[in-house]
């Protein structure tokens, strides 16, 4: 206990001297520190850009809600189902259902082109025609401004998130679809989900805008309860008059989000792992520097009695302070600078633009801090190793 109390003595003797040097080494100190700070803020920064596009995605899935596409197709756009088959799945077991029917919405999917408000370009934009019961299978859809579609005019209700990133979607304004001009009358949110980023109107006018007859791409359903879902799915799976794909809400919208979590998660690693690189040698520099400065006084605490250890833990410990700090920094500039910016991107699986706002969650900020922890680790071990083992003798005589 005596030894160890010792070692502990020494340490913080070491540190305290090593730390009051700081102010002789600034500017080192202050670009080391910084470098890892931008390291963090990139990092930080990227992984927001995935994290808010997959809550938009899974915000939209519920445990109780199931969609029905035709077998083999991976999303709505490759889909087709007929007015027969759309009746089935709504009288299928394990649907919920009210005083007014069963609860299931048999939609429609439709790209147009209209121009972003930062850039002007034409970017993909989805339109979707519901069915009445779509409010309540979406219970989650809330307007905000305006009103409903009426069913048989041409009118339309507009997302949050597409109405802020396009032009010509604010409430009053008129919008061509098809062969047809169609009304803005509503502005609605879905509690951040994918339905912000779509334009809803109703699927017979929709049908004839684009001359799709009386076909579906999808049936959306709201089960009497979670469980029900394998009931449901296998009653369709079973009847010989259906081809269709039945998959949880969230299970969909989680293969949705895959392609491009993964493609901005991959990137986001790669910049940060290079830029992290540069971000060592830096600390390496600082460190050797601080350690070449600091020979004489090594040397004399090493000749006082000082053991080994205290030494190097005492370099470990600036390196990782400085890391800290400069990670501290780099989270809180992250964290200002992204969270809740708003923005689109392409969502490779149906090709239209999703809006989102990125996301810096806690998990991210202790990434970032244990990222920059572990460049401070790396940054700081070598110079402490060469620390220790400066010989005493030789030190003694350097200027």
């Amino acid at each position: 206990m005596p030894g160890a109390f010792n070692w502990l003595a020494q340490l913080a003797s070491i540190t305290r001297f090593s730390l009051l040097t700081i102010p002789e080494r600034k500017g080192a100190c202050a670009a080391a520190a910084f470098g890892i700070g931008g390291v963090v803020a990139v990092l930080v920064g990227t992984l927001s850009i995935a994290q808010g596009f997959r809550q938009a995605m899974m915000a939209s899935g519920s445990p109780d809600a199931a969609i029905v596409m035709r077998s083999g197709s991976d999303t709505e756009m490759v889909s087709f189902l007929g007015p027969e088959s759309v009746r089935i799945v709504a009288d299928a077991p394990g649907v919920a259902r009210t005083a007014a029917g069963p609860l299931a919405s048999s939609e429609l999917f439709v790209i147009i082109n209209l121009p972003k408000r930062d850039t002007g370009t034409d970017a993909n934009v989805p339109i979707r025609g519901v069915s009445r019961m779509a409010f309540q299978v979406r219970d989650d859809v809330r307007l905000i401004a305006g009103r409903r579609f009426v069913p048989g005019r041409n009118e339309v209700i507009v997302g949050r998130g597409a109405a802020q990133e396009f032009v010509g979607l604010d409430v009053g304004s008129r919008l061509r679809v098809g062969r047809n001009e169609w009304r803005v009358v509503g502005l609605f949110t879905a509690k951040g989900g994918l339905a912000e980023s779509e334009i809803w109107t109703d699927s017979p006018g929709l049908q004839t805008a684009y001359q799709r007859g009386t076909s579906y791409q999808s049936v959306f359903v709201r089960l009497a309860s979670p469980d029900a879902f394998d009931e449901f799915r296998d009653a369709l799976l079973r009847d010989p008059r259906l081809n269709v794909k039945v998959v949880r809400q969230a299970e969909y919208y989680a293969q949705q989000s895959r392609t491009m979590v993964n493609l901005i998660t991959g990137l986001g690693s790669i910049i940060a792992g290079l830029m992290g690189l540069g971000a060592v040698f830096g600390a390496l520099n600082t460190m050797y520097s601080a350690v070449s400065a600091r020979t004489r006084e090594i040397a004399t605490l090493r000749a006082l009695g000082f053991g080994s250890g205290p030494v190097v833990m005492s370099v470990l410990f600036e390196s990782l302070l400085l890391a800290l700090a400069g990670g501290a920094v780099g989270a809180a500039g992250a964290y200002f600078a992204f969270d809740g910016f708003r923005a689109a991107t392409m969502n490779f699986q149906s090709f239209s633009q999703v809006a989102f706002a990125f996301a810096v969650t806690p998990r991210l900020l202790g990434m970032g801090l244990a990222y920059a922890l572990l460049i401070g680790l790396v940054g700081g071990l070598f110079p402490a190793i060469r620390a220790a083992r400066l010989p005493v003798a030789a030190a003694l005589r350097e200027n």
